[in-house]
């Protein structure tokens, strides 16, 4: 099922972020969006996640219990290694025989190119590996839905691609609902299928295009 926005209403204080504001955003597809700084990027990202709630209008199309998020920073708990961090997103789950957790977060680490530092602990690890095992950690929880607010842009050329590269690679593998956000337009256009762009607030979508 696509997400449907309708007749959005959201504000903060005098600051009206969205007013009247209608969208649809197709399953299984990723939806770039770019936009000036504070124009309401992230908080769309908010209002989908549940972390906020809007004042009118209504969101359909998520299960609210079936969403992962990729923050700018990695986000990892420091006092747990690379392969607890990983398996802490099973927790609600019952554990299933034979090690099977191990072996889907064995399989993730590989193919982010982390197998040998499972149990290494975050401080251990580059900005790039620890943003890495965030990717991971989205992929390997059972959402239908992943939000990704800024997740490169602390890092550099370079490691910005291998990243980029990693996630379409999983992202094929494992087709999910994304809706990433950006400043960055090289960004938005390597990652998405298609590309809104968002005015000042209160938000207008000042185009939308098709990859």
């Amino acid at each position: 099922m696509s997400i449907i926005i309708k007749n959005l209403r959201k504000a903060y204080g005098d600051q009206i972020i969205f007013d009247d504001f209608s969208l649809i955003l197709e399953k299984n597809k990723i939806t770039g969006i770019l936009g000036p700084s504070g124009s309401g990027k992230t908080t769309l990202l908010n209002l989908c996640s549940g972390l906020d709630q809007p004042d009118g209008g209504t969101i359909e199309g998520i299960n609210l219990s079936s969403i992962s998020y990729i923050f700018q920073e990695p986000r990892l708990l420091p006092w747990r290694t690379i392969r607890e961090n990983l398996r802490f997103v099973f927790k609600d789950q019952a554990v299933k025989r034979n090690g099977a957790h191990d072996q889907e977060i064995d399989a993730m680490l590989k193919l982010v190119g982390l197998e040998t530092v499972g149990d290494y602990y975050p401080q251990e690890l580059s900005g790039g590996m620890r943003q890495r095992v965030a990717i991971a950690r989205a992929f390997l929880y059972p959402s239908e839905l992943l939000l990704m607010d800024e997740p490169f842009s602390s890092l550099d050329l370079a490691l910005k691609n291998k990243l980029m590269g990693d996630f379409l690679n999983i992202w094929e593998k494992d087709k999910r609902t994304v809706i990433f956000v950006s400043h960055n337009q090289d960004e938005i256009n390597r990652l998405s299928h298609e590309i809104l762009t968002f005015s000042d607030k209160p938000v207008r979508i000042l185009r939308r295009e098709t990859i």
